[in-house]
């Protein structure tokens, strides 16, 4: 692991941005951000900041974005925020708001 950018609870639900890392796991970075930026899904912006982080996070150890490619990138789930909605009959019923914490770290491409 040459760097590392982690996000913490981002309101976004684990499987909806698992569908998103998939596409670019194991890519080169300037891959990626070509990805993230024709994909159409609400998790893209959130993943390409922590992307851009990592790039920068590498660039201050010298190393340019040519030479890197995503070793590692997990969504996992965070703490999930409880709310409650009025239904019929006076009763409410329960809303569960997901979050997710982000990893990406990023590594040297050997040839």
């Amino acid at each position: 692991m040459i760097a590392q950018a982690k996000a913490k609870f981002l309101r976004v639900s684990p499987t909806k941005m698992r569908q998103v890392i998939n596409l670019i796991r194991g890519k080169n970075v300037l891959d990626s951000q070509v990805i993230l930026t024709h994909v159409n899904m609400g998790s893209t912006m959130k993943i390409r900041k922590v992307l851009d982080s990592a790039i920068s996070n590498a660039k201050q150890r010298g190393l340019s974005e040519n030479q890197l490619y995503i070793s590692k990138i997990t969504a996992d789930q965070a703490a999930s925020w409880k709310r409650f909605r009025a239904v019929a009959f006076g009763r409410a019923a329960s809303i569960i708001k997901k979050t997710t914490h982000l990893t990406i770290q990023l590594d040297l491409i050997t040839k």
